[in-house]
This record gives structure tokens, C-alpha cells and sequence, in this order.
């Protein structure tokens, strides 16, 4: 009785997010049964709820190995893969799950998120569905429910869905949140932002909530919303298409370039088009950095900014204004060496506005950013030492620069499909 009070006990505090506490009083009922997998199962919810994955892991390896035929152990250990970016591992233990018990609304409901987050879209439809079945008001099926039914361009049941998970729960912190998501999605900014607001007051430190009130801050502007709407929209591409955008893009733009040079009568028109192809490309780079540091001006944006966020505004800001002084020298003095110092200033605002963008291989963007830099600033040394624009270390920092984009893009694609 003792034992199940105790229990009782570390349910609420984990409710209540005093981990510590729940973790003490564990860690007093292991010793006294150390092959427990529903105390195994509880300290591994702690450690998962505290983002301690590894720890997480090992405990519910551990329950595993004792007790393989307890479906909801397997059903932990998904959830675990999923916060660490591991969607193959995470399908396979959900599956296995299943296979042991195909009854249990929460185990569909949470196959059917994983099928949303690798964009299996009418896949992910049809499990929630299938989790309704069993239970009509599992809100993670529910708002699995609304989100794909959002992706598939199906708003009026997407919303019809996602009011009836808050009707089951109205202050639940993750349904706000991901209403506020499907609404920013729909162009619907001053809405979604409502309902940011209100996940944040159930839950000040939710980051899903958090990043999704600074989109919607950023979206009163009109043209930081017609990135938005791109976003999604390339977002929502699989990477063989993602590819296909891509190239396409980078295809037509050359023969464009091609055209133009080839053809004078259609140089005059050709030409601005090519340029604002050009900007349109460099811009979808560096317009969230830049848009950062406008908000930095917000009094509720400047609370949501993280530091990453903040330094990456302040680098691109520092290469913006690196530009602008070498284009202002440049007709001040007429030298051709200051335009090593604009081209620098310019070109580094791609590179410095995505070293912070993944989660994984966090230090590959970073270091190439600071050998591009490095290579730059020698460019620059060399051009004003032997009076030469274009030198070895400049095709070097070109190249590099060129590069640099296919490699993220490669890294970033390749992050938005695990």
C-alpha cells in the first residue's frame, strides 16, 4: 500500500514537473525491486520529459530486456527515437507495439504522427483515423488529424478537426500550438497568434509554441509572409522533389544567363528578370536572420529570440554593413579594391545566416562558415597587397561560396526528411 502510494505520488509530480522529486522517490522503489519495468518505465519518462534521451534510452533498454512482451515499453522507446531525430527507429519500435497490442489508440495515434513528420501525409490520415476509431478523443490523433488534413489542402475538416481536440481539452498547450501552426500555414498569422499566446500560458517554456509566436510576429510583414507561404510549400516537398525545385531553379537560371548573353534584343528584358531571380535566391537565405534583428525591436520578439537566433541576426547585420561600407569606399574613391571588401560583406550573409539551422551535424555549417571567412579575409589582404581583384584566393573564396550552398542545402534537405 505504501509502495502504491509512493507511486501514486511520482504520477503527480510528474505532472507537476518536479522530476526531481518523482526521480528521488523512484530511485527509493528500485532498490527495493530492481526489475520493476513500470518504475523503469516512470524514470525513463522522467529523463525523456527533462530531454536526458541517452539516460532515457538506457532505462528503457534496460525494461525492455526484462519484460520484451509489454507493448507500452516499446511504445517509450519510439517516442524516444522521435526527440532524437531518429523516425526509422522510431517506426519500427511503434510498430512493434502495435503488433502486440493493435488495439491501443495511443500507439496508432503516435505511428500516425511519425508518418506526418516524414510527410506521409495520406498515410498519417488514414492511422489517425484509425486511432479515432478505437478512440474519438485521443488528442494526439486528433491533432495528427488536423495537420495532415491541413497539408492535404483540406482546411475545413483540418479546423473542424482540431476545435473538436480543444473542445476535449481547451486549454491543452500543444493543440493550441498546433492549430496556431495549421493557421500560420493558411496565411491566417493574426489568428495563430491568439493561439500561440494561449499555449504559452499553460506552458511559458514550450519551444514548438515559442518559435510558432515569433513566425507569426514576423508574418505581419508582407514580404517575410510570402517567404512563409514558400517555406511550407517547400517544406511540405519530399526531398526527391525538394531537388527537383532546386535544380530546376538553378537550370532555368543559366539558361536564362545563357539567353541573355547569346541574344542582345532580349538582353534589356532578360536581364532585370535574371537579377531579381537572383536576389529572390540569395534572399530565402538570409530574410529569418534579418527578420531577427527587426524583431529584436519587438518587445515581445526580443523575449522569444534564443541566443542562436540573436547571434545569427548580429553576424548577418555585421556582413550587411561590411557591404555597404565597401560599396560606399568604392564610389568614394573609385578604387577597384573596395569591391573585395562589398563582395565579401555581401556574399558571407548567406553562410552566417544558417551556421545555427540544424540540430544535426551542428558543427559542419559552422566550421565551413569560419574557413570561408578565413579564405575571405585573406582575399581581401592579397587584392590590396598585389592590387589584384581577382587573385588565387579569391576563385578559392568563390568557389567555396558556390560551394557552400549546395552543401546546405544538401544538409538541410537531408535534416527535413530523417
Amino acid at each position: 500500500m505504501v509502495r502504491d502510494n509512493r507511486l501514486s505520488k511520482v504520477e503527480i509530480l510528474i505532472q507537476q514537473k518536479k522530476f526531481s522529486a518523482a526521480e528521488k522517490i523512484l530511485a527509493d522503489l528500485l532498490i527495493e525491486d530492481p526489475n520493476n519495468i513500470h518504475f523503469l518505465s516512470q524514470l525513463s519518462e522522467i529523463y525523456l520529459q527533462q530531454d536526458k534521451f541517452e539516460k532515457a534510452n538506457t532505462i528503457i533498454d534496460s525494461a525492455i530486456s526484462i519484460s520484451p512482451d509489454e507493448s507500452y515499453l516499446f511504445y517509450i522507446k519510439s517516442r524516444v527515437k522521435i526527440h532524437q531525430d531518429e523516425l526509422n527507429e522510431a517506426e519500427r519500435y511503434i510498430n512493434q507495439a502495435i503488433e502486440i497490442d493493435p488495439y491501443d489508440a495511443d500507439y496508432l495515434g503516435l505511428l500516425a504522427h511519425i508518418k506526418l513528420e516524414r510527410k506521409q501525409f495520406h498515410t498519417a490520415l488514414n492511422t489517425a483515423n484509425n486511432a479515432l476509431e478505437i478512440n474519438a478523443e485521443n488528442l494526439l490523433a486528433l491533432n495528427t488529424r488536423s495537420t495532415a488534413l491541413n497539408k492535404l489542402n483540406r482546411n475545413e475538416e483540418s479546423f473542424e478537426t482540431i476545435e473538436g481536440a480543444l473542445r476535449e481539452d481547451p486549454n491543452n498547450s500543444y493543440t493550441h500550438t498546433n492549430y496556431g501552426w495549421n493557421l500560420l500555414e493558411t496565411g491566417n498569422h493574426k489568428k495563430a497568434l491568439n493561439h500561440f499566446k494561449e499555449a504559452l500560458s499553460s506552458d511559458p517554456n514550450f519551444y514548438y509554441a515559442q518559435s510558432g509566436m515569433l513566425e507569426a510576429l514576423k508574418a505581419s510583414n508582407p514580404i517575410y509572409r510570402m517567404f512563409l507561404k514558400y517555406s511550407f510549400w517547400i517544406g511540405n516537398l519530399t526531398s526527391k522533389y525538394q531537388w527537383a525545385v532546386l535544380i530546376g531553379f538553378y537550370i532555368g537560371f543559366r539558361v536564362l544567363r545563357s539567353i541573355a548573353r547569346n541574344n542582345e534584343t532580349l538582353q534589356p528584358y532578360l536581364t532585370p528578370l535574371i537579377i531579381a531571380l537572383a536576389l529572390i535566391a540569395f534572399s530565402t537565405w538570409v530574410i529569418t536572420p534579418i527578420s531577427n534583428l527587426f524583431l529584436r525591436f519587438n518587445k515581445y520578439g526580443q523575449l522569444l529570440l534564443d541566443k542562436k537566433g540573436k547571434m545569427s541576426s548580429n553576424l548577418v547585420a555585421i556582413s550587411f554593413i561590411t557591404f555597404i561600407i565597401g560599396v560606399f569606399l568604392y564610389f568614394i574613391l573609385s578604387d577597384d579594391k573596395m569591391l573585395a571588401i562589398a563582395v565579401f560583406g555581401f556574399t558571407m550573409m548567406l553562410p552566417l545566416s544558417t551556421i545555427f539551422s540544424l540540430s544535426k551535424n551542428k558543427y559542419g555549417l559552422l566550421i565551413y562558415t569560419i574557413a570561408l571567412a578565413v579564405i575571405g579575409l585573406n582575399a581581401i589582404v592579397y587584392t590590396f597587397l598585389n592590387d589584384k581583384l581577382v587573385n588565387s584566393m579569391t576563385i578559392v573564396f568563390i568557389f567555396g561560396f558556390v560551394a557552400f550552398q549546395w552543401i546546405a542545402n544538401y544538409m538541410l534537405i537531408k535534416e527535413d526528411n530523417q
